[in-house]
């Protein structure tokens, strides 16, 4: 069988990774609610027009928080996979998984608060 080219497989590598993330959004409520907030937080940066600093910082922001919710996902589903029945080590796992997720969203919501109060105020 003939070894397929670079760009074949970068093609096909982002394919997968497009269908992952419709499935994270399609099928995962948490994804669904942060993807709520994004849209919700792009209007508030319209409506404010804030700056290019700000939506860097915004757009970061949402990026790490969902980004991080996917990663916790694959892992709670590999869990899952790995021991179907309740276990303390693998319920550890997910808790560390799912304490990355909350970390990054307290920051992101700092950093939310930090552009939108002074223009709210």
């Amino acid at each position: 069988m003939p070894k397929e080219s670079f760009l074949k497989n970068r093609i096909r590598s982002v394919g997968y990774a497009f269908k992952g993330m419709f499935l994270l959004l399609w099928t995962e409520s948490s994804i669904k609610i942060q993807f709520v907030i994004a849209l919700v937080v792009t209007a508030a940066g319209f409506y404010f027009e804030i700056s290019s600093t700000e939506w860097a910082l915004q757009l970061i922001a949402i990026g790490m928080v969902m980004g991080t919710e996917g990663v916790n996902t694959a892992i709670e589903k590999l869990s899952d996979y790995v021991q179907p029945n309740e276990d303390p080590k693998i319920g550890l796992i997910k808790d560390i998984s799912a304490g990355a997720v909350m970390i990054v969203s307290i920051i992101s919501s700092i950093v939310g608060l930090i552009i939108y109060v002074p223009k709210i105020i």
